[in-house]
């Protein structure tokens, strides 16, 4: 946390000293658009959708029914990982963007909010200023979000579904299907991109870090919201990250706890990744995590056809977490080793739609 807050003085300092109009880059609008107005920004479709779980959280899916060419065929979820929302599948161009390319290769998309993100922060009787609304984890997310959100897709559609999740999305996902089979049912295939199940093996520094800190020291953070979208990450986005050396540092900072590879990324859309970059989860989502390594989870349960796509570069779904959580899935019909990927890459990456996004559509058609 604290590494945090001196890389955001840093590149304010460096923001500064390198201000000039000659490097100065036009601002996407994305960056002070929220997901809805996103992609009606996109002249694509969209539903907003409230969904309550059993414990009362109040969730939003938004829906992509169809394509710009308004055809319409099977339905996708995807679930966003740790501290994001929505917004991962639609931050770049369209031609990019996991959302759209589904949208336009016509199917019913949808995107989950995990409780106390951006876009899921509501509760029946529970007000988010109360340390019981924060009391949650991947646990929850996996026991009530899940269900609550495929069962109403389910309903709404009349269609079983295809999952895809990335990082924390692919662990709820796997905790989900391995132990409620009936929810498991109503899915047709699984799609795991940087598939995180443990993190025995993590390399990125800042999380190693924050995992070791015990229990107790992590009470500086506080017991409700952790790392929060803030008026602060537009103000980065805008004023600090809004030229070409700005730009690459703050790129730099935020992808280096992850894994950093700018010929894999759109460098004119730096902006729009810190601005969106946050989206808040609870500081005990966080404590789960650190004693979670290694998880106390069975996947020998698990029937839903599972493919996984996993980064030789990637920080946090470690090469060694992943080839030790490949044995563990009964179901599994797929499994592809990107050389050069790391953990955002699977959202953002240029060369996503020819690596990833591509084949899974083929696996799809082939299923229908």
């Amino acid at each position: 946390m604290w590494r945090f807050v001196v890389a955001v003085f840093m590149i304010q300092a460096l923001g500064t000293e390198c201000h000039s109009h000659a490097l100065m880059k036009p601002v996407n609008p994305e960056v002070l658009l929220s997901v809805s107005q996103i992609i009606r920004y996109w002249k694509y479709p969209l539903e907003e959708h409230e969904v309550q779980t059993v414990d009362s959280y109040i969730l939003t899916l938004h829906r992509i029914p169809y394509g710009r060419a308004g055809n319409k065929q099977p339905v996708i979820f995807l679930q966003h990982g740790l501290l994001s929302s929505a917004v991962s599948w639609i931050s770049n161009l369209p031609n990019n963007s996991l959302a759209f390319i589904l949208a336009d290769a016509g199917f019913d998309v949808w995107m989950g909010n995990n409780r106390g993100n951006t876009y899921s922060r509501k509760h029946a009787t529970l007000s988010t200023n109360s340390r019981e609304y924060w009391a949650f984890s991947f646990d929850e997310m996996a026991r009530y979000d899940l269900p609550a959100s495929i069962d109403y897709i389910v309903e709404k559609t009349g269609q079983k579904i295809y999952f895809v999740g990335h990082s924390q999305g692919t662990l709820i996902g796997f905790l989900a299907f391995s132990t409620l089979p009936q929810l498991a049912q109503k899915v047709k295939a699984f799609y795991a991109l940087a598939p995180v199940f443990n993190a025995q093996y993590l390399r990125s520094l800042t999380f190693k870090l924050l995992f070791m800190v015990p229990a107790p020291l992590l009470k500086v953070l506080g017991d409700k919201v952790f790392l929060p979208e803030t008026a602060t990450n537009k103000l980065l986005a805008t004023e600090v990250c809004d030229n070409e050396i700005t730009g690459t540092i703050c790129g730099k900072i935020i992808f280096s706890l992850v894994g950093f590879d700018p010929k894999n990324l759109n460098m004119s859309r730096i902006d729009v990744y810190v601005s969106h970059g946050l989206q808040g989860t609870s500081v005990q989502d966080i404590l789960h995590y650190a004693q979670s390594i290694p998880p106390r989870y069975n996947l020998s349960s698990m029937r839903v056809p599972t493919a996984l796509w996993s980064g030789q570069h990637d920080l946090l779904a470690d090469p060694e977490d992943v080839a030790n959580l490949v044995p563990q899935i009964p179901s599994l019909i797929y499994h592809k080793i990107l050389p050069t990927y790391n953990h955002l890459d699977f959202v953002f990456g240029l060369g996503a739609p020819q690596d990833i996004y591509n084949e899974m559509i083929e696996m799809i058609k082939e299923t229908l």
